[in-house]
C-alpha cells in the first residue's frame, strides 16, 4: 500500500489533507499572491487542472487554518512573520457544480450563497437587489471582525459555458455576473484580496469590462506552473506509482516516464513557464496503472466542436505547426468571436510551442498526444460527416489493419466510403476544405498506432505512412487524375529518402471527383 492516496477528484484542500492523500505543494504561489503586487487576479486553466483545489487552498490559508499547512512551503515562509495565518471573512463562490439550464438559476445559486452568510452576520433583509445584498455583507463584516474580506469565485464562466448557443439566455447571465461581481471594484475599500478562477475569459462584452482592476495571471511567467504538475514534482511526489505503471505495463521507469510525457505533459502557459502535466490524468494513468485518454472521458468539447463546425475552421493549421496569436488574441473569448484560436488554448487544446520576440507572435499546437488524438476523434464525426451514422461510419482500426496488411484494395474502399458521406454545400458540391480534411483525418488519428506525417497545402494532402513491413506514399489530387499524382510523388522524390529500406515501398496516386463525390481514380505502383 502507498502512504498517499492519490486525489482524483477531491477539490476540497481541508479534506484532502486530513484524510491523507497526496498533495503537490503549491502553497508558495499563495505567499506570492498574498504579499505580492496586487490584491485581486484572474486565473484561465483547462477543466480538470487544479483550479479548484488552489481556490480552496487560498481558503484555508485566509480562514487562519495554519495546522492544514504543516510541512508545507508557506509554513516555512511564513515562519517569521508576526502578522501570518490571520483569520479573515472569507466569501467563496463556487459554480463549478452546479447547472444552469433553467431559467433563473444563476440568481437562485447566488442567492443561496448570500442567504448563507446573511444568517451568519445577522442580516435578514433580503428584498434588495442581490448586488445590493453581497455590497451590505461587505460592510457588515468589516463592521464585525475589523477585517476586509476576501473574496473568491471559482468557475465563474460555468453559467456561460452552459448556456453557450443560447444567447439570450447567456446575455442575461453576463448581465447578472457584471452587475453582481462589479461590487469587487465599487466596493474595494472592504476587500483584502480576491481571485477568480475560470475556463475562458469573456473579455469586452462581458463582466471583465468593469473589472479592469484584475491582475490576469492566464499568461504569466511567474504563475506559470500554478496549476498542473511539473517534471519533478512528479519525480519528487509520484516515483513510485511511475515505477508501479512501469511494471503493470512490461517498461523500463525510463520508458514509462517519457511515454508519460508524451501522453500527459506539454502544456504550457508562458513561453518561458515549464511544462506541465495535466493532473487529472496523470492521477488516473497512475491509479489505474494504464494510458488511457482519461480527461476526454470526462466530456466532449461540445461548444468548441460547433463553434468549428459553425467557421468551416482548416483543422490541419493546428499540426502543422501554423496556428499563430499575440497575447491579446489569446485572452481575447468572445461567444461572438468567430476564431476558434482564444477558446482552445483557453480550454486546454492548444497550448504555447514556440515564441517569436520581435514579432511578439506566440505559435501554437496540440500539449501532447492525449489531446491531440481525443481531439481529433471528437472533430471525426462533423469532418466525415457521420454524426447520425454511428461508429461504424468510421473505424479507424479497419484503416490500421488494412495498412498493416497490405491491402490496397480495402484502404481504396474504405476511404470512397467515407468520401462519399461528405456535406453538400449551397451548390449541391461538397467544401473543398471537406476534402481536404478528409484524408487529412485519417492519417493523422493512424498515428496512434503507426507512424505518419501529413503535409498539407492548398488542393492537396501528402500523406507517407510507414509500418514494420510496408512504406506508404500517398497523393491526393481533386478534379485531375491519380496519374498526375503519381507523377507528383515521383517529381517532388518523395520516395527518395527509402530508397534503401527493406520495407515494401508502396506509391498511391489518387483523384476526388468533386461532381460524383468519389475517388474515381485509384492507381498503386
Amino acid at each position: 500500500m502507498f502512504k498517499k492516496r492519490l486525489p482524483i477528484g477531491i477539490q476540497n484542500f481541508e479534506g484532502l489533507i486530513k484524510d491523507g492523500y497526496c498533495y503537490i505543494d503549491k502553497t508558495g504561489y499563495i505567499y506570492d499572491l498574498a504579499y505580492g503586487e496586487g490584491k485581486a487576479f484572474f486565473l484561465s486553466r483547462p477543466r480538470r487542472f487544479g483550479k479548484s483545489l488552489f481556490l480552496s487552498t487560498l481558503r484555508a490559508y485566509y480562514e487562519g487554518k495554519k495546522g492544514l499547512f504543516a510541512g508545507l512551503e508557506i509554513e516555512r515562509l511564513e515562519a517569521d512573520n508576526p502578522d501570518a495565518w490571520k483569520e479573515y471573512p472569507v466569501f467563496f463562490f463556487d459554480f463549478n457544480k452546479r447547472n444552469y439550464k433553467d431559467e433563473g438559476s444563476l440568481e437562485n445559486i447566488l442567492g443561496s450563497h448570500l442567504e448563507g452568510w446573511e444568517e451568519k452576520y445577522g442580516l435578514n433583509d433580503r428584498t434588495d437587489r442581490l448586488e445590493a445584498r453581497f455590497q451590505k455583507l461587505l460592510e457588515k463584516s468589516y463592521e464585525q471582525t475589523g477585517k476586509r474580506a476576501v473574496i473568491l469565485v471559482d468557475e465563474y464562466d460555468k453559467p456561460l459555458l452552459d448556456n453557450d448557443g443560447t444567447i439570450e439566455r447567456m446575455e442575461h447571465d453576463k448581465a447578472v455576473l457584471k452587475g453582481f461581481f462589479s461590487t469587487l471594484k465599487s466596493y474595494d475599500e472592504f476587500i483584502h484580496f480576491s481571485f477568480l478562477t475560470g475556463v475562458t475569459k469573456f473579455s469586452k462584452v462581458s463582466i471583465f469590462s468593469d473589472l479592469n482592476h484584475l491582475v490576469d495571471i492566464t499568461v504569466d511567467a511567474r504563475y506559470a506552473s500554478i496549476a498542473g504538475i511539473t517534471e519533478q514534482e512528479m519525480k519528487d511526489n509520484l516515483d513510485e506509482r511511475v515505477e508501479l505503471l512501469a511494471e503493470n505495463n512490461k517498461m523500463s521507469k525510463e520508458e514509462c516516464y517519457a511515454e508519460l510525457k508524451r501522453m500527459y505533459d506539454g502544456y504550457h502557459f508562458h513561453q518561458n513557464g515549464e511544462g506541465v502535466y495535466n493532473p487529472f490524468s496523470l492521477f488516473n494513468a497512475l491509479s489505474n496503472r494504464e494510458f488511457g485518454a482519461w480527461w476526454f472521458e470526462t466530456g466532449t468539447p461540445t461548444f468548441l466542436v460547433e463553434k468549428l463546425k459553425s467557421g468551416n475552421y482548416d483543422i490541419r493549421k493546428i499540426t502543422d505547426g501554423k496556428v499563430y496569436a499575440n497575447e491579446a488574441k489569446l485572452k481575447d473569448y468572445r461567444d461572438d468571436n468567430p476564431d476558434p484560436v482564444p477558446v482552445m488554448f483557453q480550454t486546454g487544446y492548444l497550448t504555447i510551442k514556440d515564441y517569436d520576440i520581435r514579432r511578439k507572435r506566440y505559435t501554437l499546437s496540440y500539449p501532447n498526444e492525449e489531446v491531440k488524438y481525443g481531439f481529433l476523434e471528437s472533430l471525426a464525426p462533423l469532418y466525415l460527416n457521420s454524426e447520425k451514422k454511428g461508429n461504424s461510419a468510421f473505424d479507424i482500426y479497419a484503416i490500421d489493419e488494412a495498412i498493416e496488411e497490405g491491402d490496397t484494395d480495402r484502404l481504396k474502399d474504405i476511404l470512397i466510403s467515407l468520401y462519399a458521406n461528405l456535406p453538400y454545400t449551397a451548390d449541391e458540391r461538397p467544401l473543398e476544405q471537406n476534402f481536404q480534411n478528409v484524408a487529412y483525418l485519417v492519417f493523422m488519428l493512424l498515428g496512434q498506432f503507426v507512424r505518419t506525417e501529413v503535409h498539407s497545402a492548398k488542393g492537396r494532402s501528402d500523406v507517407i505512412v510507414e509500418t514494420d513491413d510496408y512504406v506508404y506514399i500517398m497523393e491526393f489530387k481533386r478534379d485531375d487524375s491519380a496519374d498526375a499524382a503519381l507523377a507528383q510523388i515521383e517529381e517532388k522524390g518523395y520516395a527518395l529518402p527509402y530508397t534503401a529500406d527493406k520495407r515494401q515501398v508502396i506509391r498511391i496516386g489518387a483523384n476526388f471527383d468533386s461532381e460524383s463525390r468519389t475517388l474515381d481514380e485509384w492507381k498503386v505502383e
